[in-house]
């Protein structure tokens, strides 16, 4: 619980660092950006912070494109309805553009940004660490049991443990596919549906054995429940979040790229970055023993 504080307070300190910077920005007095965001709690508070940041630097902030599914906040700004919102590097590059698998995030970010301003006349602004990738959590207790520490020694045991996973993981390449592709079937007992917070209390509860995780999903820190397997294959696309805007509004406020640079060296995630995820440091371990 300590430690999922500490994130709050992070998340906190970012954002009054992003609007004490932007209030040195140009004022833009009546100036209206419409701020969208997904329909989840990391983008609705990135899209906070956006939106405090540019009202201290003096615009006028629409909120009504916030909580937006993941399938209608594209089309969104390709339509004109929003300016803004938080995009995800690997959503974009599989979702939107449709383009084949890549694991490298400066790649990733480089070809995104490229194919969005010639296709849909959107810029991604700059590169921030801050990254939201997929993994696989498993019951700490099962884990130890059973000696699972990565996604190779889940493999063998699938067939006797019940999953549950969101209906996007099934079905889009970078999930249970890429899985798959990695290590070979995985045909477990059973598969649920269940959202994030039911998901972790099925596998708490011990209703379920192993689920589809966000990394910077706040319960990883309770490692007394959740064990984070590690990836001993490169599998998933880099998740690095990123502003993007509309070319057109860069266009008519051309300072308003100033008021989103501190985001590529303030922004990041305690549980990628600063804080450690104990499955971080025995990816470590992995690493080094197998090198």
């Amino acid at each position: 619980m300590k430690r999922k504080w500490l994130r709050i307070v992070h998340i906190t300190l970012a954002m009054l660092i992003f609007v004490s910077i932007a209030a040195a920005c140009t004022r833009n007095d009546g100036d209206v950006i419409r701020v969208g965001s997904k329909d989840f709690t990391e983008s609705l508070i990135v899209a906070e912070i956006y939106s405090l940041a540019l009202e201290a630097a003096g615009f006028t902030v629409d909120r009504t494109g916030h909580n937006l599914s993941s399938g209608l906040v594209h089309g969104a700004i390709v339509n004109g309805e929003i300016d803004l919102y938080p995009e995800y590097t690997g959503t974009g590059l599989l979702t939107v553009l449709g383009l084949p698998l890549m694991t490298d995030p400066f790649e990733v970010y480089e070809l995104v940004k490229r194919e969005y301003y010639e296709r849909y006349q959107i810029t991604w602004l700059d590169f921030t660490e801050a990254h939201n990738g997929q993994g696989i959590v498993i019951r700490t207790e099962l884990a130890q049991e059973l000696g699972i520490v990565t996604l190779s020694d889940l493999q063998p045991y699938a067939h006797e443990l019940r999953f549950v996973s969101t209906a996007e993981f099934l079905d889009r390449e970078d999930g249970l596919y890429a899985l798959v592709a990695a290590f070979g079937p995985f045909n477990f007992s059973s598969i649920d549906i269940m959202g994030g917070g039911a998901r972790y209390e099925a596998l708490r509860t011990n209703a379920a054995d192993v689920s589809v995780a966000f990394t910077t999903d706040g319960h990883l820190y309770n490692t007394h429940y959740y064990t984070l397997l590690v990836e001993d294959a490169v599998i998933w696309p880099p998740y690095n979040l990123v502003p993007i805007v509309r070319n057109s509004v860069l266009e008519e406020h051309p300072g308003y790229r100033r008021c989103f640079e501190p985001l590529s060296s303030a922004l990041h995630y305690p549980c990628t970055s600063s804080y450690e995820l104990p499955s971080n440091r025995l990816r470590q371990r992995h690493t080094r023993s197998s090198t």
